[in-house]
Order: structure tokens, then sequence, then C-alpha cells
């Protein structure tokens, strides 16, 4: 049947939008697997009448009789951790049949992951390279490991299982072979070098990877041998390896493949299982995290990366080191960087750092011009130059710091002739800055004033860039502070994450042979080995029991030292949302006399507050110790901001600390002896709930030299307060929720889809929080509800028919619907990249999400999103968002 053409007005983006709505691809976005899924299966027992070989066949037996077709991408059984499949299922109706299907316990849908990627990469070629560090044990004397290191504990007799890209064994630091006998004694590569996360798996015994390389500097910083020409060792050299590949040379990798290489990592007895890898989530809720809380529970060890998230800001954990009993590890930069020195000629003048780790490739020596020679200028090189400015090819440009981003001050002087520049700082020290493709870099401010008052002065300054020994060891002004890109928690269902923090920037390890041998790197994925090999050290003197595993992370935490946030005097200590429990130290996690538990007291939020909390503090020495406690407070973190959206990293730290008043300040304790503390926890008075700030914090237990603490986070504000949807139109130039017709335009008002070809309607939406339910359902057209988010104008010109083909309906959460057209549990935030989870898109076929066709007609999308903390019975506890009328018109339907 064919209708007239529905009236519709078409909305153009603004042109002040960031991301423009029309580059948007109308296609779904979600960080899912289409028609992928995670089942989780009772035992055999727990499933009435069924008599099967197995759990996995009374599960295919019970689909077949259903009609359902499915293929079998992977099965898991193991006992008392997991057991299930990962299924693909062919249509939407197969998925609501496998809801109904008895035994079924859990269905997620498959997550991908992209390959780890580290924030800094540097192959060194041999000892004297620059960007070797000063002191390549560096990272040792920080957490005391080279203590151990000294008291020959090295992790003799652990296994750690590493999860990555797999393990260049053939490097000489790892043992130089593979099996039994070797440092890298087993493991397994799941997925094959030509695996990209959208192929099938061709898995092998053999987990080398001599194509990717990011396993084999994990492995390096957990296991290499001393001895080696860069003077570097493993934090635990002595342990043995096994090595589970589940990334290819290329591409990512989906839930189901962890998972798997999770129990396979029990199966084979390893002690310990790292993964340097995931991605944004916000939830505990993913098959991985959840599979990698269950192990941790039996008392393995679980060490997984937090995440390099940290310019997006608050509430943006990752998974799956969300897993709740893992270990999820922060980074700490490292205390000095290597730069490079370029040589002044023509006026008397040290050579001047500049921030590069390699010589700039220029061979000559290059007069020095600058834009301006007043040194204060605030808006150096922002516009367009002068016609009568000089030509400025074969010159080193000088140019001050200011008022408009690098890239346009370089394109200005490109425009000119300027290819080379100098770009002094108006501050002090050095940070990462984007230059694009130029040439060009920082010096800091001193320098650049001198250089530009003696060009005032009429010298006449040329500057070389040496190309070898002209590295310079500079002290990282960000040494020994948290990583600014590790990602902060909590999580959004207020879990304490991350746990702790390690050396994770500018870390010397192995590579690949062919690919460098030795290279720098950085990120949390550099941190969590770190961990790792920590962790196999304190097992090698303790003992690798299930109590002595299921301890070990709160061993870690109460022994950790605090964090500061800068390093000037009066600056609170970073906030326990990106450092967690602070920088580990090993020596005093194996040594303390005084156990602690719980390591973390986790306040929730104003609506679920916990302000009474209880810790025990035992005297496991031998002599009697006097203990004094203190409160020691961390910056308040700042977590939104006034449009609602997460605050973006570095999140502001404020100095309204939370009070707490102790059961006792002082005590003593005979050898054995326990006592148990009180502490009532009081907000800070002077936050704004509004902001939602995270008040954290320690209770220091200290006894002469032997100190401990125990971490404390919790949330002024209740979450079910907090605004999920972003409404406003800072992103897009205009407001979301909205529908993208045909022509990647706003659907402003009623509007007719044929469905042929790319004729279909998309929803885009942003979320300001994470969500634990996001539905969209088709409406009838007349509905009634009132959205809470100001629908779109309809036009009343719009004309009216109806189609003789009526629709089934039901409700969800008290209200009539017509059918569910998406789904989506646990839904992180979106952060401000359009090149990474800035936004959701779902496109929307002509049938319903459980595969029935939708008859033409005249509906509404309603759009609604489970606030935090929220009943998903209670309509009230929803965002919702009512879209202009859409017109199914199916020609010949």
């Amino acid at each position: 049947m064919k209708s007239n053409l529905l009236w519709a007005v078409l909305g153009a983006s603004s042109v002040l939008a960031s991301v423009p709505i029309s580059s948007v691809k109308r296609v779904t976005n979600l960080p899912t697997v289409p028609n992928k899924f995670i089942v989780e299966v009772d035992s055999l027992s727990n499933i009435p009448s069924k008599r099967s070989a197995s759990p996995h066949e009374a599960l295919y037996d019970s689909l077949r009789k259903r009609a359902v077709r499915f293929k079998v991408d992977k099965e898991f059984n193991s006992q008392g951790l997991f057991v299930g499949a990962a299924l693909t299922l062919n249509t939407a109706q197969d998925v609501a049949q496998l809801k109904d299907t008895p035994g079924v316990k859990a269905i997620r849908p498959v997550r991908t992951f992209a390959r780890p990627n580290p924030v800094k990469v540097q192959v060194v070629k041999d000892p004297k390279d620059p960007a070797v560090p000063p002191d390549s044990e560096s990272t040792h004397i920080l957490t005391g490991v080279d203590r151990l290191h000294a008291q020959g504990i090295t992790g003799s007799g652990v296994t750690i299982g590493i999860i990555d890209t797999g393990i260049d064994y053939t490097h000489p630091s790892l043992g130089g072979a593979f099996g039994p006998g070797h440092k890298v004694i087993g493991g397994f590569d799941l997925v094959g070098d030509a695996y990209t996360g959208t192929n099938t798996p061709v898995p092998d015994p053999d987990p080398l990877d001599q194509c990717a390389g990011h396993g084999t500097h994990v492995a390096g910083i957990i296991g290499a041998d001393p001895g080696n020409p860069f003077g570097i060792s493993g934090v635990a050299y002595n342990a043995s390896i096994a090595a589970y590949r589940v990334f290819g040379c290329n591409g990512f990798v989906t839930d189901d493949v962890i998972v798997d290489a999770l129990l396979r990592g029990v199966a084979d007895g390893v002690d310990i299982l790292t993964m340097s890898l995931g991605g944004a989530d916000g939830w505990t809720e993913s098959s991985s995290s959840v599979v990698s809380s269950r192990i941790a529970a039996t008392g393995k060890i679980v060490t997984i990366a937090a995440g390099n998230d940290g310019a997006s800001g608050a509430w943006y954990t990752s998974s799956p080191g969300n897993g709740i009993n893992a270990i999820s590890v922060a980074s700490l930069d490292n205390t000095n960087i290597l730069l490079q020195n370029l040589t002044v000629q023509g006026v008397q003048h040290n050579p001047i750092t500049y921030q590069s780790t390699f010589p700039f490739p220029v061979l000559q020596t290059l007069p020095l011009i600058a834009i301006s020679k007043d040194p204060t200028v605030v808006d150096d090189a922002c516009n367009p130059l002068p016609d009568d400015s000089p030509d400025l090819t074969g010159f080193v440009v000088l140019v001050r710091r200011g008022s408009c981003t690098f890239v346009q001050k370089l394109t200005n002087l490109e425009a000119k002739g300027g290819t080379i520049a100098l770009i002094y700082d108006n501050g002090s020290g050095f940070s990462a800055i984007d230059v694009g493709q130029f040439t060009a870099t920082l010096i800091q401010a001193q320098d650049g004033v001198d250089l530009a008052n003696a060009l005032a002065g009429g010298a006449n300054i040329t500057v070389t860039f040496p190309q070898t020994d002209a590295s310079t060891n500079f002290p990282d002004p960000n040494g020994g502070l948290i990583s600014s890109f590790t990602s902060y928690g909590p999580s959004n269902d207020f879990f304490f994450k991350p746990a702790v923090a390690a050396p994770g920037g500018n870390i010397l390890s192995t590579l690949p042979v062919n690919l460098g041998v030795f290279g720098i790197e950085s990120g949390t994925s550099m941190a969590t080995p770190f961990v790792a090999g920590s962790a196999a050290l304190i097992l090698s003197v303790k003992g690798k029991t299930p109590a002595v595993g299921r301890s070990l992370r709160t061993l870690l935490e109460t022994t950790a030292q605090s964090v500061p946030s800068t390093h000037t005097d009066g600056d609170p200590l970073q906030t326990l949302t990106q450092q967690g429990a602070g920088l580990i130290n090993v020596f005093d996690a194996i040594h303390t006399t005084t156990i602690v538990s719980p390591a973390e007291l986790v306040l929730n939020d104003t609506a679920h507050f916990k302000g009474t909390q209880q810790f025990t503090v035992r005297n496991s020495g031998r002599s009697a110790k006097t203990y004094k406690l203190t409160h020691v407070p961390a910056g308040t973190a700042v977590t939104v901001q006034p449009n609602g959206l997460a605050s973006e990293g570095p999140v502001p730290l404020s100095t309204d600390f939370a009070s707490v008043v102790l059961s006792s300040s002082s005590f003593t304790l005979r050898p054995g002896q326990t006592q148990t503390i009180t502490a009532r926890f009081t907000p800070p008075a002077k936050a704004d709930a509004t902001t939602f700030p995270v008040f954290s914090g320690f209770i220091q237990i200290a006894s002469g030299s032997d100190v401990t603490h125990v971490s404390y986070v919790g949330l002024k504000g209740t979450l079910k307060d907090k605004q999920v949807v972003d409404t406003s139109d800072e992103f897009f130039g205009v407001a979301t929720p909205a529908i993208i017709d045909a022509g990647g335009n706003i659907q402003e008002g009623a509007h007719n889809y044929s469905f042929l070809v790319q004729d279909f309607p998309t929803l885009i939406f942003r979320l300001a929080f994470g969500s634990p339910l996001v539905r969209a359902d088709l409406v009838d057209q007349n509905i009634t509800f009132v959205p809470t988010i100001q629908s779109r104008a309809i036009n009343p010109l719009s004309p009216s028919f109806t189609f003789p083909h009526p629709n089934k309906g039901g409700t969800f959460s008290q209200v009539k619907i017509i059918g569910t057209l998406a789904e989506l549990d646990f839904i992180p935030r979106n952060n401000e990249d359009p090149n990474d989870n800035g936004f959701y898109s779902v496109t929307v076929p002509p049938a319903f999400a459980n595969g029935t066709a939708i008859a033409n007609g005249l509906y509404r999308f309603l759009f609604r999103a489970l606030k935090v903390t929220g009943n998903p019975t209670n309509e009230a506890d929803y965002e919702s968002w009512l879209s202009p009328i859409v017109g199914f018109n199916q020609p010949g339907k």
C-alpha cells in the first residue's frame, strides 16, 4: 500500500557543532558484536527433566526444539567458575527464545576490546640510546622491589599467565625458547596471526608473537633476566610464564576469547593471571569481568589494567578491570625522562633542552628568527602573518605558547615557509603537546625569553640539533605522580576502582627481537604486569594457598604509599578514584607485621550512605606495638560539570574533605592481639552535591616506621539523581536524542520511511552517565505518555492516516508499547571523542528486536534510560524521550 508522503521539516546541524551531524555514519555502533552472546547455564542437576550428557547438550536440545538456529563458537566448562557457551544466533527472534530456555542463568552480549595501545612506544637501540632512563631500575627502587631482590626474593616457584598479544620467547632476556625448563613454560595461541576480531580464530599451541609486541613488553616487566646490556630485570625474573595469545597482528578481540583464555589459565594451574587490556565500561557486569572476579575469589591473583582514558574524566572505569575481586591497576610516572639538547651559537647560552626523545632530523645549522621579540605576547602567531612578514624558509622559528592551538600557530608559520619551530612555554617544565605533523616542540619558558631578548638586542643566533650524545636526564615534572592517562573510577555501581598504582609511565622493557629488542612504553598496561610480578614475589614468600591469594589485594592496598596530586606543597593527595590505595610497596607488603582488614571502606552515595564502618588491626609481630591513628584526606573529586556532563581529566580536586570520628586514636597490641576500630564518617559539609563530589582518603595506622592504612571513598549526592541522558547540543550542535533520516539530517517533524536502500531511521543518543538499562520501544503515535526530556515540536499540518494491520500491544514499566526496538544492559557513558565512544547510534529496521515485522503505520520511538540504582519496573526511575511521528511506509505492505 502506498501513502502520501508526510510533511517533514529537516534541520541542519549547527555550524558551531564540534561534530557535524552529517558526519554520523548511519550504522549501529554499540560496543558489542551483533547476534553473539555468552550464555551461562546451570548444572544438569538444576535443569528440570534433562537427562542429556552435559548442560551444554541440554541447552542445545532445548534450542533445537524451539527451532532456534544457532552456531556454537566456544564452550566453557569450568565447574564452579563458568559453564556455558558463546553462541551466534541467526535472528533477533532466536534471542527471545534463548531467554526463555530452561537452565539459562545469564545471557550477556559479546563485547569487543581493542588491541592494547600504549600511550607511548619507543624503540631503543643500545644502552647509550638517549631514550634509556638514567636509572633503569628506578621502578624497583620506588616500590621496594630492589630490596627484595637483594634478599634473593625473585619469584621462584610461581607461574604467571599473561593474556595478551603473545610473547617473543626467542628473546635472549626471556629465556630464548619455549616449553618446560624455559622461562616461558607454556601457554596457547587462541586466535592466530590473521585474527582481527571479525573473522574466525585459528588456534594453535604456540603463543609466539613477532608482529604486535605488546605482550613481549609486558613479559619483560615481569620476567626479563638480569645481565642484559640495559641493566634491567623483571620484577619476578625467576617466575615461570605461560603466554595466552588473544590478539592477532591487527584488530580487536571479543569477550568470549578472553573468557576462554582465563579459564584455560586456571586449568593449566597458573598462580597469577594478568591482562593489560580492556575498554571503558563503567560496570562490573561484562562476561570477562564476572569470570575474572570469580577466579580471584578462589584465591588466584588476577591483575588487570585500569585503562588509559584519564582524559575522559570521572566515572569511566574499564572492563574487565571492573571485576569485583580483581586487582585493577593505575599507572605512576617514572621519575626521569630522557630529552634532547640543542646548541646555540651567536650568544653565550648553555645547551637548551627540547622535548623530544630523538634528535630533530635537522642536520645543518640554521638561523633563529622570532615572530615576536616581545616575550610577554599572548597570541604569538595565532593569526595569519602579515604580507610583509619575512620568508621563514630555512629558519628555526621561535614562537611563544598561548592563546590558540599549537597546530594553528604552526599552520600560520608554514604559510610563510616556516617548517621548524621551537615553542617556548608560558609556565615551567614539559608536557605532551599536539603539533600534528609539524617539526616543532617545547622548550622551557626562561630559555625562550633569553632567546627572544637576545634577538631583540640584535644578536644573530644559530642553532644546531646534534644527532648523537645530546641527550639529557631531565627530571620528569610528573615523576612520582599518577599518570594523567590513568582512568578514573569509581565504577557506576560504586566499587573501589582502581585498587592500587604501580610504575607505568616511561618503562623500559623487552620487545620482539625483530621489532627492536628493547623499548620504552607507557600505559596502565605497563603498571599491571608490575603488580603481577610483585604478587609473585609475595606468593613465593608467603605460599600459594587460597587464603594468601584472597588476602593479597588487601595486603598490597594497606601497605601502599599515598600519592600527591602535584609536587606543590599544600595541594591535596590525588583522589583515590585515580590512585586507588596508592603506590604499592612490595617490601612492606611482605615484611609488615601489622595486618589490617578490610582495606577498602566503601561509604556509597547519600541515599545508601554507610557512614559507620569497622576495620581490624592485628599485631603479627613478636613484640608489643603502640599504634596512632590519623585521618589523611585526599582531594575531593568534583566529578560533574554544571552542564551535567562528567568532568574531563584531570578531574578538578577540592579541599572540601570528609570528617571522621574514630572509636580509638591510639592503642597498644601485644603479639597476636587484634583491635577493632569503628569509624564514623561525615561527608564534606561545603561540597556541592550537584557536582557529585567523590570524597576519599585514608585512615593511617602508624607504629614507628611500620605504617599502614585503610582507604575510603564516598559520594556526597545521590546517584539516582544523576542525569543519565545528555540532552545538550554541545557535542553535535543540535540536541539529542534524535532521529537521523536518510539524508543524514535530524528529523524535526513527522516523516515517512520506505526502508528501501538507505531510507531508514537511525536513533542517536549520548549518555552523560552509565545506565543499567536503555530501551527504545515503538509506541502509538497518539500515546499520552509524558517524557522527562522535552520532545521536538510536531508539525500540526502533518496529515493523518491509518493502516489495516493492527499491532499486538504490551507493557513495559507500566507503559503501553507496541514492541521493543532495542534493549541494552549496563551501557557506559559517552566521552567527548567523536572517534571513540562519543555517541551511540542504532539503526532501526522494519522489525522489532524479537524479529517480528513491523506493520506499516504511524508510530513514535520511546527512548528510556534507567537511572543508577533505579527500579526497572518503576517508570519514575527512567529518563525518557518521545520522538516525532515515524511513518513505516514499506511499498507493497
